[in-house]
């Protein structure tokens, strides 16, 4: 165990290297291996296809992505939201990729699954970097790596986002560890006779590994906002494994407190701007759901329950779906068995947390870092996703991987128990994550998968539906529209779509029911308007289609289809000068 931090008697750099389990083996080699697994057990993903939700919106059918990389495009980036969210440089990245892979599928997934292989590396780095325990270190990375948890994060193009944020998030913290065990080893001494000096203050100015972790945690923000809660990460790091919280007396308590909280202030006025920032852009967008509709008690007892089905995905992955509906209302006895649970979790690991540390460290870490997506504020119709663990999972797998070693390491045959227990966890990670791998070959596979391990998902309906009317099984896809609406009257995407679907079987009239009824629930939505103006061109009421036209253009001025059908109704009307422009 580390000394206290005192002038007297400053604590070593790397102690826990030696008394936490080195390793011979070489560590470059190690990473490279994990890369390496990692990378073929994801291979099949790049032969999936694109799916029909949230890809049309980053990539596929968004003209600005697939334009030319040019400076234009760079402000468009920075300048615009996409789907509700502010991450320019995950739009970026998509717009590499469609310059170097155009619309095909394989290397937009060929780059998810290199920044999941390079996430591992970079966990292990971290974890090897904070507590010098190389084999521990080695496990927790390919449990993050292997997990089938994550094959949402990774098989998903659209979902880009996570696993770019996370190696910005990853490497600022790594470069974190680097400038805080130089502060600990002595160049920054926390002690009771220099603790108020205002000039120890700004020490971080001078240290580079310090601007490092702050440049990488800003682009981490601008790939996905769920870094928001990586300060308050760094001060859980703090306590364990760096152990700089440790204090002699009630002075240095006190000083080394302020002085913790003061070098995280630009990480902290960071992610309150990115907060801020998201949840404007999401209110606008529409992605929040008024609260109104979801009270804050239903939103709380969602959010209890999803913690407990989390963490039982976690350590028992099974029946994994793109989507898990929101039921609305949780029966009361389960709100009540998962409150109790959480809290029971929490007081016995504080009252153990000096004689297990990393346990409180590890169950913080995967509490805290969920609470942005959670669902006390609450974006979209579901109840929880597995893309929303990427990087919380990683606290119950060191809560995991360190529980395990620490309780057994006197035993006698602890190193043939633990590698045995380990082996075990990752074949079922593999046979699990390739299996998953599986249900995202196409919209149609994912979302017959995701009706088959779950109940009353209408929005699986509606993808399915609309995945077999782009297959031209029209019947079928109605079929779908039906239930979707069944389950979710209020549903406009579906009334528009089954629209679409009773246009191409002739039905023109019942099809401009559907369509007005959309827009009594969406009035705002461009392609209504613009499905409904079709509609109405078909049915030879040109005037009242040219009216449709105009207020999707209103709305969307870069529609390029309205603009289109504006002009041929334009042209019937006699009115040639205004088709042609």
């Amino acid at each position: 165990m580390c000394s206290p931090v005192t002038k007297s008697n400053p604590a070593p750099t790397m102690s826990l290297a030696t008394t936490m389990g080195e390793s011979r083996f070489p560590v470059w080699l190690a990473a490279a291996l994990l890369v390496l697994v990692t990378i073929a057990l994801y291979w099949p993903a790049t032969r999936c296809d694109f799916v029909n939700t949230d890809d049309p919106d980053y990539v596929t059918a968004n003209p600005h992505v697939l334009g030319d990389l040019n400076w234009e495009g760079v402000k468009w980036a920075f300048l615009n939201p996409v789907s509700c969210n502010w991450h320019p440089l995950t739009v970026l990245s998509h717009m590499v990729n469609c310059q170097l892979f155009g619309l095909n599928p394989w290397g937009h997934h060929l780059t998810n699954v290199l920044f999941h292989a390079l996430n591992a590396a970079l966990v292990f780095a971290l974890f090897r970097q904070l507590t010098g325990a190389f084999w521990r270190s080695l496990m927790v990375a390919a449990l993050f790596g292997l997990h089938p948890l994550h094959v949402e994060s990774v098989a998903w193009v659209a979902e880009r986002k996570d696993v770019l944020s996370a190696c910005f998030g990853l490497l600022a913290l790594i470069f974190y560890a680097r400038y805080a065990q130089k502060v600990t080893s002595g160049e920054w001494r926390v002690a009771s006779g220099d603790s108020l000096n205002p000039s120890s203050y700004l020490r971080p100015l001078t240290s580079v590994h310090y601007w490092l972790s702050l440049f990488f945690f800003t682009c981490g923000l601008m790939s996905k906002p769920i870094l928001v809660t990586w300060p308050f990460a760094m001060l859980l790091l703090d306590y364990w494994p760096l152990r700089r919280f440790e204090f002699s007396t009630l002075d240095s308590r006190l000083s080394i407190i302020w002085r913790l909280m003061a070098e995280k202030i630009p990480f902290f006025a960071l992610a309150a701007a990115a907060s801020v920032v998201t949840f404007v852009v999401q209110k606008v967008g529409g992605s929040i759901v008024a609260g109104g509709s979801l009270p804050l008690g239903l939103r709380s007892a969602n959010a209890l329950v999803s913690y407990c089905r989390y963490l039982g995905n976690i350590f028992w992955p099974k029946d994994m779906a793109v989507l898990y509906p929101h039921p609305g209302e949780w029966p009361i006895e389960e709100v009540f068995l998962a409150g109790v649970l959480i809290l029971g979790i929490s007081v016995i690991l504080f009252i153990k947390r000096r004689r297990y540390p990393f346990l409180l460290i590890g169950w913080l870490w995967f509490c805290g870092m969920l609470v942005p997506v959670i669902g006390f504020v609450q974006t979209g119709s579901q109840a929880m996703a597995d893309r929303h663990t990427y990087l919380p999972s990683l606290g119950m797998l060191m809560f995991a991987v360190w529980g395990a070693y620490e309780p057994t390491r006197r035993w006698r045959y602890h190193v043939i128990a633990l590698s045995m227990a380990g082996s075990a966890a990752l074949v079922l990670c593999l046979a699990l994550t390739r299996q998953q791998i599986g249900y995202w070959q196409d919209s149609e596979t994912l979302f017959r998968h995701a009706l088959e391990v779950t109940e009353n998902n209408y929005v699986a309906h509606y993808n399915l539906g609309t995945a077999l009317g782009i297959k031209g099984q029209t019947d079928e896809a109605i079929i779908q529209f039906h239930e979707a609406i069944r389950l979710n009257p209020d549903y406009a995407d579906a009334h528009d779509n089954l629209g679409v679907g009773l246009v191409k079987r002739g039905q023109i009239d019942e099809a401009i029911i559907q369509f007005q009824e959309a827009l009594r629930l969406k009035p705002d939505d461009p392609e209504v308007h613009n499905n409904l103006g079709t509609a109405l061109g078909m049915k030879g009421q040109t005037e009242e289609a040219i009216i449709q036209f105009r207020e999707a253009l209103r709305l969307k001025p870069d529609h390029a289809n309205a603009r289109n059908n504006l002009g041929f109704a334009l042209g019937r009307k006699g009115k040639r000068d205004g088709g042609i422009r």
